[in-house]
């Protein structure tokens, strides 16, 4: 199959994180990536969570502001080539998605808000496209509310963590006002190392062959070090030199009198958090030697984007693997997914539905039933926790709630509060792909390889269905009445269902 993205063709990602967004636009030039424009501020969106993780006014504005900016500089690049994520900052704000309406009037398409494993996911990716293979790495990325750590090999990820240890977010905690003292700093250490012995055991014994770091305070850090003279002959960070900074850093009150060359103002306020936090990883997982990667989150995406297009999706991957995880029957797995995708083209059309929604589709119909690992009773209730809560690669958090919304509701009752619930959530295109799942489930109620009969979806207008059953119907006296049952669900979400056979039509 040909490729959807030819040489030539332009690519961008945001990268939403708690201390600075990121623009990056690239070019793709025989399968790689090469960045052509890139644009980067401190919003500092981890700095605007109050002690209830409310997002202040002030930071949003902030945010907003800065997405103006970006969207100025994308010039010709088009939506589909465009993915924007944000990370931990978002993942905590309890305000979010007012922030995120906000953002969707100024935005070419909506926000991807991550989890934590997924951000070190792409962050691994990002790195690994940008560094020559040298066996297994641990990637290190610091951010502004959380730090991820990631083992893997070549483009593949071993293990992925992420823990809630960020500058911004340890400035707030250890330094306030500014003020560097001995005392803060070991408090902000003796904190990180709380945090990373929930991971060290696994890690250590896993082990890697060199550590690569990437994003903003790993890269002052090594740039300081650089400039004082006391990087090794490989331009890397060592923990003899980790430790003369931590010296050097501590002889400072405040972080105004930090005077290292090249060192930014909005860098130099977090830079004494960030560093407790790099010389608690130091120690704790035992690291001697870290080299700098230019290669982090908005790369991954870019790569990540790119093998979409290429047809190389995660998110296929890791829908075959929960299949496997929770035993679901794959046959009837397929079997549903054959007939969704029968009925989605019937409809696609009348409905305006996009390709997007159509993969939406397909996924949900291969995982509808991995609740029943659970239990059978609920079984779409418990697939849909699961959807919800998994770390899922791939997908976004607003992805795996619209995965669970359609698990969710393939089956049994549906009711006025739900159809609030998926409207909320989405255009009207979350209940016509419910629907059809719906639909697509009840024609192979037998859960076996036997024929089904021919079938036709016509939609009128979105309000009136018409299914038509072809052939003789007394060869499916149970189908007809599931479908006869379903007339009654569908009319509950206001969408009038016909079934039409060659001898009768049942409203």
């Amino acid at each position: 199959m040909a490729d959807l993205l030819v040489d030539d063709e332009l690519l961008a990602a945001i990268d939403m994180g708690s201390n600075s967004f990121h623009l990056a636009i690239a070019r793709v030039d025989h399968g790689e990536v090469k960045k052509v424009a890139s644009m980067s501020e401190k919003v500092q969106l981890a700095a605007g969570l109050d002690e209830n993780n409310y997002l202040s006014e002030a930071a949003q504005q902030r945010g907003l502001a800065c997405l103006s900016r970006f969207v100025g500089r994308l010039g010709t690049v088009p939506s589909s080539r465009l993915r924007i994520v944000a990370t931990n900052a978002l993942r905590q704000a309890e305000n979010g998605d007012e922030f995120i309406d906000k953002a969707l009037k100024i935005l070419p398409k909506p926000i991807e808000i991550i989890a934590g494993r997924e951000e070190a996911r792409l962050i691994y990716l990002g790195v690994s496209h940008t560094m020559a293979d040298e066996g297994r790495r641990l990637v290190i990325d610091i951010g502004g509310g959380s730090t991820e750590f990631i083992i893997g090999e070549n483009f593949e990820p071993i293990m992925t963590e992420s823990l809630q240890l960020g500058c911004v977010a340890y400035t707030k905690t250890f330094f306030a006002d500014g003020s560097i003292t001995e005392k803060a700093f070991d408090k902000a250490v003796v904190s990180a190392r709380k945090e990373l012995m929930a991971i060290a055991k696994a890690y250590l014994n896993t082990g890697w062959n060199n550590v690569v770091g990437s994003s903003g305070t790993i890269k002052a850090c090594r740039q300081i070090l650089l400039n004082m003279g006391l990087s090794d002959s490989q331009e890397s960070i060592t923990w003899q030199a980790l430790q003369k900074l931590k010296e050097r850093v501590l002889k400072y009150n405040h972080v105004s009198k930090i005077d290292f060359d090249g060192l930014k103002d909005d860098r130099r306020a977090v830079l004494p958090a960030g560093l407790a936090i790099l010389y608690a990883i130091f120690e704790v997982l035992k690291i001697e030697r870290l080299v700098y990667s230019d290669g982090a989150l908005r790369e991954g995406v870019m790569y990540d984007l790119l093998g979409r297009f290429r047809h190389e999706d995660i998110r296929d991957r890791s829908v075959q693997a929960m299949l496997g995880r929770y035993g679901a029957d794959h046959a009837q797995a397929e079997r549903v997914v054959q007939t969704a995708q029968k009925l989605f083209e019937d409809s696609k059309s009348t409905l305006q539905l996009s390709e997007d929604d159509g993969d939406l589709l397909r996924r949900a119909s291969y995982l509808h039933e991995i609740g029943l690992a659970i239990s059978h009773n609920g079984y779409h209730r418990h697939g849909a926790y699961l959807l919800q809560h998994s770390d899922i690669p791939g997908f976004s958090k607003i992805d795996q709630n619209h995965l669970a919304l359609l698990v969710a509701h393939h089956r049994r009752k549906l009711r006025n509060d739900s159809l609030n619930v998926l409207l909320k959530n989405n255009t009207k295109s979350l209940l016509y792909l419910c629907l059809i799942l719906r639909l697509a489930v009840v024609l192979n109620h037998s859960h076996s390889d036997e024929t089904l009969p021919e079938f036709n979806l016509l939609v009128k207008n979105e309000h009136s269905w018409q299914l038509h059953i072809l052939g003789d119907v007394k060869q499916w006296p149970l189908l007809i009445v599931d479908l006869q049952d379903e007339q009654q669900q569908f009319r509950n979400w206001q969408v009038d269902l016909q079934i039409l056979t060659p001898i009768t039509t049942w409203n």
